[in-house]
């Protein structure tokens, strides 16, 4: 990885985990909250390492997340960093990833400067790729997190995805 900055410290993962700050309370954010940003060269190898990143800094912060929410965001992370590897390099050299973590939500974002916003699409049973990002939704659904590609303000685009950090319990039937 190129660079790891830490960006600030939020209270609270608001609606879906997009970082908020909460002005009501007095005690501060704990310990394992923050913002971290690091970024890497479009290439094959910056996939472990940003698996690797994210699983280190994780546990070096302390996060009470359970081990099936951790392997959910690696596998995220693994599929996000692999899509704009594929799909991005040529437009974007280099890919942002960004975790922020608050009280109960963690959320990981992959960034690059390819203006196309990828869909969701259900692969041919023959074909060996291309359910990346169903595999996310999935994954994030199960949790009880979010999912979603914004645009930037330089004409990229951000996928994200937010997991509670406690894990969804068992739907109510």
């Amino acid at each position: 990885m190129a660079t790891i900055e830490r960006e600030g410290r939020d209270r609270t993962m608001g609606d879906h985990g997009s970082a908020a700050a909460d002005p009501t309370s007095a005690a501060g954010p704990l310990p394992y909250e923050g913002v971290w940003r690091f970024t890497a060269p479009a290439v094959d190898a910056s996939v472990p390492q940003a698996r690797r990143a994210v699983r280190d800094l994780l546990a070096r912060q302390g996060v009470p997340a359970s081990d099936d929410v951790v392997q959910g965001l690696l596998l995220i992370v693994s599929e996000l960093v692999t899509n704009s590897v594929r799909h991005a390099a040529l437009l974007s050299p280099m890919i942002a990833v960004e975790v922020a973590v608050g009280a109960e939500w963690v959320r990981v974002a992959v960034e690059d400067n390819h203006p196309y916003r990828p869909t969701a699409l259900v692969a041919e049973e023959s074909q060996t790729g291309g359910r990346g990002l169903l595999l996310v939704r999935e994954i994030t659904k199960e949790a009880g997190g979010a999912c979603d590609a914004e645009h930037t303000a330089t004409g990229g685009k951000i996928i994200w995805a937010a997991l509670p950090l406690k894990p969804a319990g068992p739907a109510n039937m």
